[in-house]
């Protein structure tokens, strides 16, 4: 085997879709002698269990751990069910509710379940952080705290906002960042996982690994994802999550319904497309070689098929097209959200949208299909190739397919 040439390749995937990596040089070092000596890292992620079911924004971190898996090293999925009944107050402007040890354990049982939909069984480690801190005395914990200050604490984002607007900050939410560090100790960790907010976290366990003479860690962390609407994370308190356990046509449908620029996101950091095809999939959109619609189909049947199976793919595939082919009034589809959002810049005239949104490939194309009434706004047929299309516009109907605008 050509290490040189093993090692690069096994770089570009663990930076696929990457934020942070701390440090590049370091990730090399250890994949390299992982290389040589035949013994895979150790990659760690963290869940705390605080809610009974995942979201395709949890499983952002799972694709990464199954990246890993794929070049052959070890994942450790850790649930937090101690960590869990402090909450984590990553991005909380208050004191987050502790969940009780019966919730957690009832929540831990279901993230178990999901999880293996991504990741291979033989490859995983699943541990629980009580299984150390509960034996963990009040003088262990005491020693833990004294090799982090305040201040260095207080550098970190939520607290010191919170602090300087003197809001309540609990003494046992400093605590979190120290345990989630621990947690790498125990474990041994080679590299931890997080999201973008939990940089800080992360960066506690290299600092307790060089403290109890452990080589640190590698951080890296994936970016946290958007929700259908584009805009906000991905989140059940926005109303704009994607669960694991909907049904199969819910599912299809919100992934249908999300821009053409976050499908790409999509494809990025949920799909197992390879770098080379993601690559072509891009180069053949722009060029429209592609149609946006057609690859939003394909993705949104992968990721069907990942949480349910082929025969479900299918199916919500032929539902959701059945759906559109029989509704006759657009006033019906107005506010469907599974049908493609187009943004608009502005007023902007309909060969145009028609042009850019992928409906059709090119202006000419849009213009044919208006002179041949094909095109319909508010069930009326457009034939006038120089109509403006703006936010009230609604759905538009050019032949079988459906759009959306809104601004």
């Amino acid at each position: 085997m050509n290490k040189k040439a093993e090692l690069k390749r096994q770089m570009e995937i663990i930076q696929r879709g990457t934020v942070d990596l701390i440090s590049r040089k370091e990730l090399e070092m250890k994949l390299l002698r992982s290389l040589e000596r035949g013994e895979p890292l150790r990659v760690k992620a963290g869940f705390d269990p605080t809610a009974p079911d995942l979201h395709l924004g949890h499983t952002v971190l799972m694709q990464k751990m199954r990246h890993f898996q794929d070049l052959g090293h070890q994942v450790i999925f850790l649930i937090g069910d101690f960590t869990g009944m402090i909450g984590d107050p990553t991005g909380r402007s208050e004191t987050r509710k502790a969940l009780t040890a019966e919730e957690v354990q009832q929540n831990a049982v279901t993230y178990r379940e999901q999880t293996f939909k991504i990741l291979d069984p033989d490859r995983t480690e699943v541990t629980f952080n009580s299984s150390w801190m509960k034996k963990m005395s009040a003088e262990d914990l005491i020693e833990l705290a004294a090799l982090y200050n305040v201040a260095r604490m207080l550098e970190r984002d939520d607290f010191r906002k919170r602090y300087t607007e003197h809001r309540h900050i609990s003494i046992h939410e400093f605590l979190y960042p120290l345990i989630q560090g621990y947690d790498s100790v125990e474990l041994r960790a080679d590299v931890e996982l997080g999201g973008t907010d939990q940089k800080f976290n992360l960066l506690v366990g290299r600092d307790l690994q060089r403290a109890y003479g452990q080589e640190p860690q590698i951080v890296l962390t994936m970016p946290l994802l958007e929700g259908t609407d584009g805009v906000q994370k991905m989140s059940k308190t926005y109303d704009n999550y994607i669960g694991v356990t909907e049904p199969a046509g819910e599912i299809y449908g919100k992934i249908m319904s999300v821009s053409d620029e976050l499908m790409l996101r999509y494809y990025e950091l949920l799909s197992t497309i390879s770098l080379d095809d993601l690559k072509n999939l891009k180069g053949d959109l722009e060029s429209g070689k592609a149609h946006p619609m057609d690859a939003k189909r394909t993705l949104a049947r992968e990721v069907v098929r990942r949480y349910h199976n082929e025969k479900a793919a299918s199916e919500a595939e032929e539902q959701f097209n059945k759906r559109f082919s029989e509704r006759k009034s657009l006033k019906e589809l107005a506010e469907d959200d599974s049908i493609p959002v187009f943004f608009l810049k502005g007023e902007m005239p309909l060969f145009k949208v028609l042009q850019e949104s992928g409906i059709t490939k090119s202006s000419s194309e849009a213009i044919r299909l208006i002179k041949a009434g094909a095109v319909k706004i508010k069930d009326e047929k457009v034939l006038d190739t120089k109509y403006t299309v703006d936010e009230g516009t609604g759905v538009i109907k050019a032949g079988k397919k459906f759009l959306r605008v809104s601004r």
